[in-house]
């Protein structure tokens, strides 16, 4: 079977996942009227955290998030903002049931708010780190302190929930520990994954201005020609195509019919991802902090196992992983055990994590992330022996092989939902387009001055249905707050799961922790613009 078609076979059903899902006794669009909202300090979830089965360890640790200039390697020396001073930040290590202790103390300039999002944790609702929904936000030159117990072991990862912050150098890995780790292996390797902007072409924010206007304001169609999505163009639910980054930092901007198009990304295009790949235009790509030209390198030896925890800590990129002349045992997806697939490449959108085994062969060899459909790729190597690393560009032929989406993987047994009927549905429409640069869930952007506007409600101890219905052209990671869903009746539990263009995807969690959660697309620049919303739990 050539690679095509083998790709073909794992690939089809993305986003389709659930079409025979059970049915639902109960149904709803998100339109919460003036219901009472479970608060977020309230004693629901006070009751909620007792339920938490505990070590009595604490972890303690404060985070100092300020401006730095940090070392990309190859001469790359940007000022952004970082945890103490460094990205990624130093890795968060503790065992399941341990209690997490971090002060944040914010040193940002001027007067900048921020606040520590805890990416895939169930934890208590008023230490999700959402301002305005869960806490207000962490003023410059004040602390703040999260304290919690991390009860489900995983690759986790954390950073701020204001703006688009998430696109400067504020995140770590989370490495929740199982005492009962029943795999097999010899060392790990934690990859953190990462488009990178600030400091080199400008900041996020500057790219979030860009964007906001939308291709509407572009004067003429000159220079516009193969991109994606084009006839609805009157409408909210269309999207661009998408195009190649920059070849260097160069901030110099172009335009298109007098718009600037300094950040904006045109003409390329991903089949995997269901037409347009991305927004925005990255000088570089990142593995553990570093660029492609001066590679974050792993020592090991030959023959030794070992698991690598991927994270896609970007905001605006999918990345398509594999390592050269290797081949990968997923064993988790976002903390979570999975039916194990031997694989080539897997693909791995904002927000998602994956945890693979690998057994080392002799000499030096590429771990590339491929930024899908954006012509360009970020490197780390392997080495375990003698021998030159390879070129900043090189493609292993792993990256056109066996690809694993998460749609193809099966729950482990120890993971799987347990059947139930499911009590409420929600259909979560995902709107908006580039056009005007209104993404929505439900036609509606979020309010951040009014969190508790048009909630979708959920209640206590009920199983739930969300139906993801993709009305846009455009991809969307959709991460959902404080719970796992599992895909269809029994693909993978996870927090973050792909939506393709103009699909349904359904997912099934239960209500178990109390609070407000926000469910929201994980490319930080469509969240920013609306596409969010606030999963509630009814008082």
């Amino acid at each position: 079977m050539n690679s095509i078609d083998r790709r073909s076979v794992l690939l089809a059903g993305l986003g389709a996942a659930g079409a025979g899902a059970l049915a639902a006794c109960s149904s709803g669009s998100g339109s919460g009227g003036s219901a009472a909202l479970v608060d977020p300090s309230g004693p629901a979830v006070a009751a909620a955290e007792k339920k938490r089965r505990g070590t009595g360890r604490e972890h303690r640790l404060t985070l100092t998030a300020a401006s730095a200039v940090i070392d990309l390697g190859a001469g790359v020396t940007p000022r952004t903002w970082a945890f103490d001073g460094r990205t990624p930040g130093r890795e968060v290590r503790l065992s399941v049931g341990d209690t997490l202790v971090a002060e944040l103390s914010n040193q940002l300039p001027g007067r900048t708010g921020t606040s520590v999002h805890w990416h895939g944790i169930a934890l208590r609702n008023d230490m999700d780190g959402v301002p305005p929904a869960t806490q207000q936000t962490v003023r410059a030159g004040s602390t703040f302190t999260y304290r919690f117990v991390a009860d489900a072991p995983g690759t986790y990862f954390f950073h701020p929930h204001v703006g688009v912050q998430l696109d400067r150098g504020l995140y770590a890995p989370l490495i929740v520990e199982d005492p009962k780790e029943t795999l097999a292996y010899d060392d790990e390797w934690v990859v953190l994954l990462d488009d990178w902007v600030d400091g080199v072409t400008g900041t996020p924010d500057e790219v979030f201005a860009e964007l906001e206007h939308g291709m509407g304001g572009m004067g003429g169609m000159s220079g516009m020609s193969g991109m994606s999505g084009m006839s609805g163009m009157g409408g909210t639910d269309t999207g661009d195509g998408s195009g190649s980054p920059s070849p260097s930092p160069s901030p110099t901007a172009s335009s298109s019919g007098g718009m600037s198009t300094r950040f904006m990304l045109m003409g390329a295009t991903s089949k995997l991802l269901g037409g347009d790949a991305g927004d925005v235009k990255y000088p570089y790509h990142l593995v553990n902090g570093r660029v492609a030209a001066d590679p974050d390198v792993y020592t090991g030896k030959p023959g030794r196992k070992v698991r690598l925890r991927i994270v896609n800590a970007g905001s605006d990129t999918a990345y398509r992983v594999a390592l050269g002349d290797h081949r990968m045992t997923i064993t988790h997806t976002d903390g979570f055990p999975v039916r194990h697939q031997e694989v080539d490449a897997l693909l791995v959108g904002m927000g998602e994590r994956y945890d693979v085994l690998v057994t080392l062969g002799d000499g030096v060899f590429p771990l590339v992330a491929l930024a899908e459909g954006k012509n360009a790729s970020g490197l780390a190597l392997v080495r375990t022996g003698a021998g030159s690393g390879p070129a900043a560009t090189v493609r292993p032929k792993e990256l056109d092989g066996v690809i694993m989406t998460a749609s193809r993987l099966r729950a482990g047994d120890e993971a799987r939902l347990k059947p139930a009927r499911t009590d409420m549905t929600h259909r979560i429409r995902l709107t908006g387009g580039m056009m005007r640069y209104d993404w929505a869930v439900n036609g509606t952007p979020f309010d951040m001055k009014h969190p508790g506007a048009n909630p979708i409600l959920v209640e206590q101890g009920r199983r739930v249905r969300l139906d993801f219905v993709n009305d846009t052209d455009m991809w969307h990671p959709m991460h959902l707050h404080g719970h796992t869903f599992q895909l269809g009746d029994s693909g993978p539990r996870k927090d973050t799961a792909i939506v393709l263009p103009r699909t349904k995807l359904s997912v099934f969690f239960d209500a178990d922790n109390p609070g407000q959660w926000m469910l929201h697309c994980h490319n930080a620049y469509h969240g920013q613009a609306g596409m969010m919303a606030n999963v509630a739990y009814r008082a």
